[in-house]
């Protein structure tokens, strides 16, 4: 009996062992196997130049055995988009899944994965932005370096620019003697190394100078928590005139043994005594990725780079919509000058700088290699108000405008002429952009109107774009009018959710109609508990969801897990693909299977046949088109026995294993407690693998 397993459209759940995708380029053989201890089966194989087999095996109770012969066809069915994985940018709660969307509810600081996480900046609250004058939160991250040092935010006479107000006041008593200044704490610390240069800048002024003009020196440096100098400069000031910039370079001479650092401006008591100054606008930064001015943080960029990302999702998800219509993002305010940017309170309740404005955004995605998947803002915000069909041209042309900034012509458009001013006189690229997120809240106004208003628009002024739509939850889409080309679904769940429901796209018609992943993690364990951090339990699971992507990239043109980055410091939603402190790095079992299959992606899948209709297996085959010999063979519970039909097969197999204990996470104590291991094996055209429990496997064979 001869089953085949090109799709499953039946429906059928109780099929449960998948072998995934095989690809080969000119020798190379890969073998990806996931092994898992649940009641399901699943496996699967991706690959990029060369064979892969990603096998996902769970098994509870007794030990199953049993050897699955899989014949795979010599003809593809389809290509493999190259779009199908990448990365999400969100800020989120920690709260039940998405609760809060109707909740107008305010959060203590929250992920900070854009300001005090990919954005390079490193001074937290560094222009006063949407901060009550007079009040300790304006304070926020700063200090007086003594009693003698007095300082409040205020809301300036003669503010530094038009977009920030306030400022930081330092007022000195008459008569006093000694230092006088301020700190900045950073995000949580600050991380010096010696090998780096820091620029940065300030403005200050005297907002009542004396009649005889004051001049001085600050000192700008970086110190310790216990005050010892890790590097430093200085800068001249003069009372006359009105504000004044300063720019300076930190040259560290010694690396701090932490992260517990300040950023400190200091002067002379004596020489400033009786004297208010007015300080706006600082900035430090490290080197960046790419060395871009106002760039992003390097080791975070390069994690998310060592991915292999096809695409980013920006500017989010929920912090696309604002509270309301008028704190939504703005895109037009993020591409002023940084001097002219107000910032906003972000939807999860923390200032954002939008230091990361649209420019930068579309920038970094360039030096990546990765595509956008830029969001519109749809006449939706999170109050639960959606704006009337009358009210929504203004803001249907400010998404023309925003498309237009990325891809329009300098000469004939003012938006184009814009990004060509500020460095980028080529278009970007961007061939999808989403209209809105999770609209399914909102459903009875996009789906009746919104949708349409904005889609009509958007698809008569852009043609070759493709617009996503986003009020569905599952496949099984709403019609609305014009009919979308693409929507967006996203499930946050356990892990038994998702390694049950890897046949969830296998049903649905293949009827032109495309469907982005945009948002999935296992966030509870199967007993309900909330994860912290991603689990192997949780990864292995995800791994098996995500072999149907694999087998239906026909239908699924794009996925990505999220949320994306946590700050550890500063945390309301778990868990994450990536955690972070000033300093460090934390890659979750997650982040290592997105790797994976990003990683050992095949161009072509193959559809294949099994000898075993009653047992539960389920597969998917990949190859990259300059190929077409491609084997996949399924496995028992642990032991996995392939038979290659290549010619001629190097005995010497090499590999990759990510395996640990049930429950085992990557933490910031214990960074590296699940991590991929190198593993040797001797290949032939028979193979027999004996998978670890909770696994996840990559084998290389050289064959011909």
């Amino acid at each position: 009996m001869s089953v085949a397993r090109s799709n499953l459209r039946s429906g059928r759940h109780g099929v449960e062992l998948r072998a995934t995708s095989l690809t080969l380029l000119h020798a190379r053989r890969t073998i990806f196997i996931c092994e898992e201890l649940h009641p399901r089966f699943f496996d699967t194989m991706v690959g990029h130049l060369r064979t892969f087999i990603f096998l996902a095996v769970a098994f509870a109770g007794s030990s199953l055995s049993a050897t699955f012969n899989v014949a795979v066809q010599s003809t593809a069915s389809h290509a493999m988009p190259d779009t199908l994985y990448g990365l999400m940018y969100e800020r989120k709660p920690y709260s039940p899944f998405q609760t809060v969307r109707y909740l107008k509810r305010t959060y203590r600081s929250l992920q900070h994965s854009g300001d005090g996480g990919l954005y390079g900046e490193l001074l937290r609250n560094r222009a006063f932005q949407i901060k009550t004058p007079g009040t300790t939160d304006a304070l926020e991250a700063w200090a007086a370096l003594n009693s003698a040092s007095r300082i409040s935010v205020v809301k300036s006479s003669t503010p530094v620019s038009s977009g920030l107000p306030n400022s930081l006041s330092l007022s000195i008593p008459s008569g006093t003697t000694g230092t006088v200044g301020f700190s900045n704490a950073g995000y949580w610390g600050i991380n010096v190394q010696s090998s780096w240069k820091y620029p940065g800048m300030l403005y200050y002024r005297f907002p009542s100078p004396p009649s005889s003009t004051i001049s001085g020196t600050f000192t700008i440096a970086l110190q310790s928590s216990s005050g010892a100098v890790l590097g430093s400069t200085t800068g001249a000031f003069s009372s006359s005139g009105g504000w004044k910039q300063i720019f300076f370079t930190l040259a560290p001479g010694t690396t701090a043994s932490n992260d517990n650092n300040l950023f400190v401006v200091s002067t002379n008591g004596a020489t400033i005594a009786g004297q208010t100054i007015e300080f706006s606008m600082f900035s430090l930064f490290p080197p960046t990725f790419n060395s871009r001015a106002n760039g992003f943080r390097m080791d975070l960029s390069q994690a998310l780079l060592d991915l292999k990302p096809s695409f980013f999702r920006f500017p989010g998800g929920n912090n696309l919509e604002g509270q309301t219509a008028a704190s939504r993002w703005n895109w037009k305010n993020t591409i002023l000058d940084r001097l002219e940017r107000p910032g906003r309170m972000g939807d999860w309740s923390y200032v954002n700088t939008d230091g990361m404005g649209l420019y930068d955004y579309l920038q970094w995605i360039e030096d990546m290699g990765m595509q956008s998947i830029m969001g519109v803002w749809a006449g939706y915000s999170l109050d639960g108000t959606s704006l009337p069909s009358s009210a929504l041209g203004p803001y249907i042309q400010d998404a023309i405008d925003q498309i237009n900034f990325a891809i329009g012509d300098p000469a004939t458009n003012q938006w184009a002429a814009k990004r060509s001013a500020m460095g980028h006189p080529a278009a970007f690229k961007l061939k999808y952009v989403e209209i809105g997120n999770e609209d399914n809240f909102a459903g009875s106004s996009y789906n009746s109107y919104r949708w349409h208003d904005f889609a009509t628009a958007l698809s008569a002024a852009f043609p070759q774009i493709t617009f996503i739509a986003t009020s569905a939850t599952s496949g099984n889409v709403p019609s609305i009018s014009p009919a979308p080309k693409a929507w967006d679904l996203h499930i946050y769940n356990n892990p038994a959710w998702f390694r049950g429901g890897s046949y969830n796209f296998d049903i649905l018609a293949r009827n032109g109609l495309q469907f982005f992943q945009g948002e999935y993690a296992a966030t509870n364990s199967d007993s309900g508990a909330r994860l912290t951090y991603p689990t192997i339990d949780g990864a292995v699971a995800e791994a098996a969801y995500m072999t149907g992507f694999d087998r239906n990239s026909d239908i699924v043109f794009a996925a990505s897990y999220a949320p994306l980055l946590n700050n550890v410091n500063s945390t309301q939603w778990t868990p994450n693909l990536v955690s972070f402190t000033a300093s460090k790095v934390i890659k979750s079992t997650s982040y290592y299977i997105q790797q994976m299959f990003s990683l050992y992606k095949g161009n072509q899948y193959l559809p294949s046949t099994t000898n075993q209709a009653s047992t539960p297996v389920q597969w998917s085959v990949t190859r990259d088109s300059t190929n077409n010999n491609v084997i996949n063979t399924a496995t028992s519970s642990n032991t996995v026995v392939f038979t290659l039909p290549f010619g001629t097969i190097n005995s010497a197999g090499t590999g990759t294993v990510l395996s640990g204990n049930s429950g085992a996470s990557n933490t910031p104590t214990n960074p590296n407690a699940v991590v991929p291991r190198s593993i040797t094996f001797t290949a032939g055209k028979t193979i027999t693998y004996n998978a670890p429990a909770l696994s996840a496997s990559v084998l290389i064979v050289n064959a011909h």
